[in-house]
Formats: structure tokens, C-alpha cells, sequence
């Protein structure tokens, strides 16, 4: 492992030894001072003072333990077959849980204070800086439980991480797949780094091994696999029930004060214009000459007299230059994140966590870690990771540890919006006709999988849940009937759903968290809209966008910038995008 070539992870701590130290040192703080917030217990209703010391004695620890985690959660993805950091992880999460189940009481005391008095507390400066996060908690308070049901809720919590970090275990460390061939008998390994390169070659026999291997691999675990669903989503129903909400998906998207509505209008837009996708897949079909599309016809270029492979340091090139119009400020801090100061683990090594995010905690810089290997396709993704870390970066410098944190729903405004300004640069610059369209090919790609796909996960989500909800069971077999009859749906009559990719959901690891990927189709629409507005505007806006983190609910913030997604604008005109695209494609090669 090249040190060049990996982040730099001294500045939370040097070694590993000083990590033990902090670590010991909070958890003998566990054992006393956390107690002592009992000392506010009776007392926050007291005064505005009272209150504000209670909440930053909470705020602190939730600094500190922050940093402990992050830094181990970091060390752990390196090398998740480490058992040296895989202990440091489990133990940091082990500490948040206990602060948890010992803080419990905490919210539940203050929504014991009545409104009225809390209205008069918000006026004076003390409280200044917790005003959205009271004005949240009220806004849930019926779904807030007593203080002796929060801890044995806390005491929950710690399990229920149990099926995604079985997943994580066994997709990122214990699962191997075998070489796969070409069409001249040649051998390639397969990773899950290297699916997404094979997956693009020209050579069909290839990218149909690849895709049928790393399938068959997962799909040789499927009853483990949909165990590991099911008891994910069970406790999802655990949440919603034990808190009295209607549903899983709306215990997901209340706190965050997002319409079950904007949800299910997303999927009805979408299947409204699948008629647009189905002609996707009928272009594909008559550029690639063949009789039907299959699932790994879908990944290669349609431009295959164009190719090009990309150092890390030209896609540093590329992303730093593609947003000049946010300015030289956010220009320059960007350039010097991804080049000098080391944000970025970039290559794919054996053990490294797959795919690529960005991560850090309030007192960090942020970090991104990507598995590079020289496509395109990976040059939009450190645009992408590069859009949340500047995001996080802004969010932190100008917010309080309480408002920085932002929701998803936020996250995949600012990293989209980034890979869009990448794609149009990249047009832009392109030294050729073919290289043109090589890039509009990508950006249909591009939409395809972040909305249209998205939304079908969505959908797959959405469907798996209210079955849960009814008590049937989610059995292998009804979970791969209804991922088959959502693929049929989504991409037509001339796609053909093959035993492979019904049990392609068994792969996604984003199945595992919480509602999250329709977050991507709503982030990739405003993204594309807020573009559009700061070619108008000028970027003061959104860039103050950026800098507000979680200091209101998420509809709100896009409001103020220009984008509703509670209406279908900004959906219809991502649509209206992609069909503009698929025209050009058409225009050109047919």
C-alpha cells in the first residue's frame, strides 16, 4: 500500500496507541461524568441555562464519540479481514451504544417542559444555537417514547446493526469469486472493483461471465441473504411500531419532515414514462444489432470507437476544472483536498471496502474512498464523493456540531450536482465527435442507473416492506419473483430478465439501510435543476445552500434555492433531459 496513494488519517491520531488512550479515556468517562448528566434530570425545565448546559454536556460527549468512531470506522474499511481495527470498530460502536442507552432520557425530559416555556427559552440568546434541533424534537414528540422505553429502545439499537454487518463481513471479506473469461479464452479477475470495468468492455462474452459469476456467487447464498433482508426490514417495522407511525416508510421520512408523497410521486412520474426507458433499451438494441437486450448489454458504450483511460491526477484535473463556476475559493479548497492534503484512499487493494463514499465527523476533514480504476465512470465518481466532502466541509465551518449534520436527502443534491458540472465540462472539452457522444452515452448511462434504477430499487423497497408489514413471509423465491416482475416493468419488452439478475438485489448493499436510494433519483433531479439556476444566478445561493447542513428540513432548503420537490418540476425535467439525450444517441447512430 502506497502511502501517496491512501488518505491521511494522522491528524484524528497518529498511532494506533494514542487512538486507545482517547478511547480509554472516554470509556473511564463513561463510568462517571455520563452519569452526571443525571444531574440535569427534574432540572432542564429550570431555566434556559439549565437546559443549554444540559445540551451541550450531551453534545460534547457525541463530539468526542464521533471522532473515536470515525477514525476506527476509517482504519476498519482499509482492511475489513483486519481484526486489529474490525475489534477498534465494534468497540467504538459498543461506546456509542452505552452513551446511548445512558442518554436516553435526555429528550423525552425536554419534551416533558411544556411548549409555551420552551417558546420563551428559544428567545434568549443561551438557546440560540439549538433551535432547530428543539423545534425537531417537538415537531416528533408523539412519537417520542417515555424515558424508560428510550433506553430499553437504545439497548435495541446495538442488535439491529447485526444484518448489515453481517452483509458488509461477508460481501467485503468472505465472499471470493472465480476468474471469468473472454471471447478468445483469455482470463480476467473478478472483483467487485473490477465488475464495473469488466462490465464496460466491448467483448460481450465477457461482460455476460462477469455478470453471470458474481451473481451466481451471491446467488449461492440467497437463503442467507434474504434472512439477513428480512430481519433488516423487521427492524424497520420494530421502529415504526414502537414509535406509532403508520408505516416503515413514513418512520423513514417524517423526521425529516419529507411527505410520504413526494416518495410514492416519484415512482408514479417514473412509471408514467417508461415508455422512455423501454426506448433506451430498443436504441441499444438495434445500435448493438442484436435480438434482445440482456442484462450486460446495458453497461458497454454504444460509442465503441471511442475509449479512454484516466491517471488519478487528470480526473483530479477534470473535477477541480469543472467547477469554476462555484468560484476560485471553493475551486482551490477542493483542488488542495483531493491533491495535497490527502482526502482520498484511492485504489482498489484486497480487503478494501468496495465502492466509494465520502465520510469524516464534525472536527475532521473529510475523506473519500474510492476503488480507481481509470474509467470514466470513476472519474464521476470522485466527482461525486468530492460534491458531499465539500458539502461536509462548508456545512461544518459554518454550522454548530448540532445543525452541520445533513440529511441524505441534501447529500445527493450537492454530490450530483457535482457530477453533472463534470459531464459538461467533459462535453465541452471533448476533441471530437466521437468522444461527444461517448460522453452523452455516459450521462444517459448516468441517468439511467442514478434515477431510473434508483427508483425502481425504490419501488422493490417500498413492495418488500408493506409485505413484511401484512406478516408474509420474504422468502427467496417471492423476493426474486418481485425484483423479475419490476425489471420486466421498468425496462420492456425487449429486455430479458434472466435467473441472474432476479437475485441481483441480493448485491445491493444500500437494501440495508433505510429508504435511501430514492434519495438519489430526488438528488440527481434538483441537482440537475440548481445547475441550471446557477448558470442563471450566479452560485451565492447555492453555495449558501452548502454552507446551511441540517439548520432546517430539507424541502425547505432547496425552497430557498429554487428547487420544490414537492412539486414534479424539477422530476419532469430530468425526464425531458434524458429523452433529449437518447434522441441525440438516436439521431447519430440510427
Amino acid at each position: 500500500m502506497k502511502n501517496e496513494s491512501t488518505w491521511d488519517l494522522n491528524v484524528f491520531y497518529e498511532t494506533k496507541d494514542i487512538w486507545e488512550d482517547d478511547y480509554n479515556k472516554i470509556l473511564n468517562i463513561s463510568k462517571t461524568d455520563w452519569e452526571k448528566l443525571k444531574f440535569y434530570k427534574g432540572k432542564a425545565g429550570n431555566s434556559a441555562v439549565d437546559l443549554r448546559k444540559l445540551l451541550d454536556s450531551y453534545f460534547d460527549y457525541s463530539i468526542d464519540l464521533e471522532r473515536l468512531y470515525t477514525f476506527a470506522h476509517l482504519r476498519h474499511d482499509e482492511d475489513v479481514s483486519d481484526d486489529l481495527f474490525k475489534d477498534a470498530f465494534k468497540r467504538s460502536i459498543a461506546l456509542m451504544h452505552q452513551f446511548n442507552k445512558v442518554s436516553s432520557w435526555v429528550e423525552p425530559e425536554i419534551l416533558q417542559i411544556d411548549k409555551a416555556k420552551i417558546d420563551e427559552y428559544l428567545k434568549c440568546k443561551e438557546l440560540s444555537q439549538y433551535k432547530f434541533f428543539l423545534k425537531k424534537l417537538f415537531d416528533k414528540k408523539e412519537h417520542v417514547l417515555s424515558s424508560d422505553k428510550e433506553e430499553i429502545v437504545a439497548l435495541v439499537n446495538k442488535s439491529q446493526m447485526t444484518p448489515s454487518s453481517a452483509f458488509s463481513a461477508f460481501s467485503d471479506a468472505d465472499l471470493q469469486f472465480s476468474n471469468v473469461s473472454d471471447a478468445g479464452g483469455c482470463e480476467h479477475i473478478l472483483t467487485k472493483g473490477t465488475y464495473q470495468v469488466l462490465m464496460k468492455s466491448d467483448d460481450r462474452v465477457l461482460r455476460k461471465n462477469t455478470f453471470k459469476t458474481l451473481h451466481r456467487s451471491f446467488g449461492n447464498f440467497e437463503n442467507t441473504l434474504c434472512e439477513l433482508i428480512n430481519g433488516q426490514i423487521q427492524n424497520h417495522i420494530f421502529n415504526k411500531t414502537i414509535r406509532g407511525y403508520n408505516s416503515s416508510l413514513e418512520a423513514s421520512l417524517k423526521p425529516h419532515n419529507i411527505p410520504v408523497k413526494v416518495y410514492r410521486s416519484l415512482i408514479e412520474a417514473v412509471r408514467d414514462n417508461l415508455s422512455i426507458l423501454h426506448k433506451y433499451v430498443e436504441l441499444r438494441k438495434n445500435i448493438l444489432k442484436i435480438d434482445q437486450v440482456y442484462p450486460w448489454d446495458m453497461t458497454n458504450s454504444l460509442v465503441n470507437e471511442y475509449d479512454k483511460k484516466f491517471t488519478y491526477e487528470e480526473a483530479c484535473e477534470i473535477v477541480v476544472s469543472s467547477v469554476d463556476i462555484l468560484g476560485k475559493d471553493y475551486q482551490k479548497t477542493l483542488k488542495d483536498g483531493i491533491t495535497r492534503d490527502k482526502w482520498v484512499d484511492i485504489y482498489e487493494r484486497k480487503g478494501k471496502r468496495s465502492g466509494a463514499y465520502s465520510s469524516g465527523c464534525y472536527d475532521s476533514m473529510p475523506y473519500i474512498l474510492m476503488n480507481f480504476h481509470g474509467t470514466l465512470n470513476d472519474v464521476l465518481t470522485l466527482a461525486h464523493e468530492a460534491g458531499h466532502s465539500m458539502n461536509s466541509l462548508m456545512s461544518n465551518k459554518a454550522q454548530p456540531y448540532v445543525d452541520a449534520q445533513y440529511p441524505i436527502f441534501i447529500a445527493e443534491v450537492a454530490s450530483t450536482f457535482n457530477e453533472q458540472l463534470t459531464y459538461e465540462y467533459l462535453i465541452k472539452k471533448a476533441s471530437s465527435h466521437e468522444e461527444k457522444m461517448f460522453i452523452i452515452n455516459q450521462q444517459v448511462d448516468g441517468i439511467r442507473a442514478t434515477f431510473f434504477r434508483q427508483v425502481m430499487f425504490a419501488e422493490f423497497e417500498l413492495k418488500i416492506h408493506e409485505l413484511a408489514e401484512q406478516d408474509i413471509p420474504l422468502t427467496p423465491t417471492l423476493l426474486k419473483e418481485e425484483y423479475r416482475k419490476l425489471n420486466v416493468d421498468y425496462f420492456g419488452p425487449n429486455f430479458v430478465v434472466d435467473e441472474e439478475l432476479a437475485i441481483e438485489f441480493m448485491r445491493v448493499p444500500h437494501f440495508f439501510y433505510n429508504f435511501y436510494v430514492y434519495q438519489y433519483a430526488t438528488g440527481i433531479a434538483a441537482a440537475l435543476s440548481l445547475v441550471e439556476i446557477v448558470k442563471k444566478n450566479g452560485p451565492d445561493k447555492y453555495l449558501k445552500f452548502l454552507s446551511a447542513g441540517g439548520s432546517d428540513y430539507p424541502i425547505p432548503l432547496l425552497q430557498k434555492v429554487g428547487v420544490d420537490m414537492c412539486k414534479g418540476e424539477a422530476v419532469d425535467a430530468l425526464i425531458f433531459t434524458f429523452s433529449k439525450l437518447i434522441n441525440e444517441l438516436t439521431e447519430n447512430y440510427l
